[in-house]
């Protein structure tokens, strides 16, 4: 037995492959050149149509729709399929309501964040669990040697087998059969409207209207089988997920755009979608959670997602361990960003008043005239309100030749390049 089974680690190699058109692909190039596609997590995906700024308001203010047909989509079923999801993620799963939805994480035996997820309960004993498309790979891979026996369960019982075996499948593979599903995200206030607008029939219009948050129906739209779900990566207040066929997608894409223009729907890229998500505060795998730092969800904000007193779940005591001595945590700050501000970029150096560095920028975006950063910072070396500083890290070589540091460390002490103010963890809309 190898030292990382021993100590209950997953290792994943990911197979590099050419990056493959998403299922909308063909209508993208309707609407923008290939020059605004770009390979993200193995697909090609539109970066902006319009602009980032502009598809960034469509959605605070009236509404945006997204290609996430990237994004993996797995059923867990069968007797075993509740065991199964409680085993494996760290959320309450046992008393998730067919028609209910649940934020949570996969975990090693470790206690290494494999992936955030959503479970969603179609049935008592069938689940559809969306993973991030970057771990896609790694999560279907993972399942499979818990099944196999080739994934610890428990780092301080080897031996301890997988108890729950369900069956799994790749919802998004069509050779699966006709209930495949890939997933589009309807957001913002004007959501709701839209989406009514192709509904038909009164009573389906007001499941719609009174679809609250993480709550799924299953619904017919335009006569396409749609998984309609109250969920989304903006903060909106009003949004919706909507899984349908991969073959049927096209359609209710551009449906969703017809009806959607006098509402000032706009089709929305990668751009936005990280604007979007960062102004709210929410994490990014490989970003804000693991990555370089292998940020736990205790740092990121998300403690309340790990349910410890679980009776167990895989990387449980790992966890708790991590629970009760973490020392850092992912803080939101709000910089200047007018036109000729230089943009922060990841792992620019956080100063406190004194110019003491206590982190680094995870994730930064521009949002009007203002730039919006996820730093992880040393637990409460700052609060609300607090000024902070950052110090721009060395861009290229020039720099690095001028002076300027290629990378900082903690309790360096530095001269702001540029300064502003820590404000609340996460933003409400």
């Amino acid at each position: 037995m190898d030292n990382d089974r021993i100590s209950g680690q997953f290792v994943f190699e990911p197979v590099k492959a050419e990056a493959i058109p998403s299922a909308l692909y063909n209508q993208h190039l309707k609407l923008i050149s290939k020059s605004r596609m770009a390979d993200f997590a193995g697909y090609l995906m539109p970066l902006w149509y319009s602009s980032i700024s502009a598809e960034h308001k469509a959605v605070r203010r009236t509404a945006g729709l997204f290609d996430c047909t990237h994004m993996g989509v797995l059923e867990v079923a069968g007797s075993n399929a509740e065991g199964f999801l409680d085993t494996v993620s760290t959320n309450r799963v046992n008393n998730l309501k067919i028609g209910g939805a649940k934020y949570s994480y996969v975990l090693d035996a470790a206690g290494n964040v494999l992936d955030d997820i959503i479970i969603y309960r179609r049935a008592n004993d069938r689940f559809m669990v969306v993973v991030n498309a970057a771990n896609e790979s790694k999560i279907k891979a993972y399942f499979r040697a818990l099944l196999d026996g080739k994934a610890v369960v428990d780092a301080d019982n080897p031996a301890r087998g997988l108890e729950y075996i369900p069956g799994i499948r790749d919802m998004r593979d069509t050779i699966s059969g006709p209930d495949c599903r890939v997933d589009i995200a309807l957001q913002g206030p004007a959501s709701t409207d839209i989406l009514c607008s192709l509904a038909e029939g009164m009573e389906l219009k007001e499941q719609i209207k009174s679809l609250g948050p993480f709550k799924v129906i299953e619904a017919e739209i335009t006569g396409i089988s749609c998984i309609v779900s109250h969920t989304g990566y903006t903060s909106a207040g009003t949004g919706f997920e909507l899984f349908v066929h991969p073959e049927k997608v096209p359609i209710l894409w551009e449906k969703l755009l017809e009806v959607g223009g006098e509402f000032g729907l706009l089709p929305c890229g990668l751009g936005a979608r990280d604007s979007l998500r960062i102004e709210a505060g929410l994490p990014l795998y490989g970003h804000e959670l693991a990555g370089e730092f292998g940020i736990s969800p205790f740092e990121a904000g998300y403690g309340w997602v790990v349910k410890l007193d679980k009776e167990f779940f895989i990387g449980k005591a790992a966890m708790a361990e991590k629970a009760a001595s973490f020392d850092m945590e992912v803080l939101r700050i709000e910089l200047a960003g007018e036109k000729g501000v230089r943009p922060v970029r990841q792992n620019d150096g956080v100063l406190n008043n004194s110019g003491e560095c206590v982190g680094w920028v995870l994730s930064c975006a521009k949002v009007a005239d203002k730039q919006i950063a996820l730093t992880y910072l040393s637990r409460g070396a700052v609060k609300e309100g607090d000024g902070i500083g950052v110090y721009y890290i060395a861009r290229n070589q020039k720099q690095i030749e001028q002076g300027r540091k290629e990378k900082i460390e903690k309790e360096e002490n530095l001269e702001a390049d540029i300064t502003g103010r820590v404000v609340s963890r996460f933003e409400k809309f």
